[in-house]
């Protein structure tokens, strides 16, 4: 399960931020998934928990917000959300797209004390 080796790094990042911001507590943390990024949710949220437990973020609220997954269609140049990795293009039929976004895991806000 590498949604626990996913929260430790996020982590590190928060006792990185709260050493340069001077916080001593999180209270919600948001991040952004993408559907590409190959991250099971649900696992994550269980492995947030756990790994939070006794750091600063221990019982910090956790928010996911869902990212569209996007691609450029080289075909008819139009930009179209995908749903998975190897859609054709919704516009033209296309196999010819280029993911552009949709892959991402970051740490979109936190709410600190």
């Amino acid at each position: 399960m590498h949604e626990m080796s996913l929260c430790e790094g996020i982590l590190q990042i928060l006792e990185s931020e709260s050493a340069r911001q001077n916080f001593t507590k999180v209270t919600k943390v948001a991040l952004e998934i993408g559907p590409l990024s190959g991250v099971e949710v649900d696992a994550l949220k269980f492995s947030f928990d756990v790994v939070m437990k006794g750091s600063l973020a221990e019982d910090s609220e956790l928010i996911i917000i869902d990212m569209p997954a996007t691609a450029w269609c080289m075909q008819c140049a139009e930009t179209v959300t995908i749903k998975q990795r190897y859609d054709d293009c919704p516009v033209c039929g296309s196999a010819q797209i280029q993911v552009t976004a949709g892959e991402e895991l970051s740490i979109k806000e936190l709410e600190v004390d």
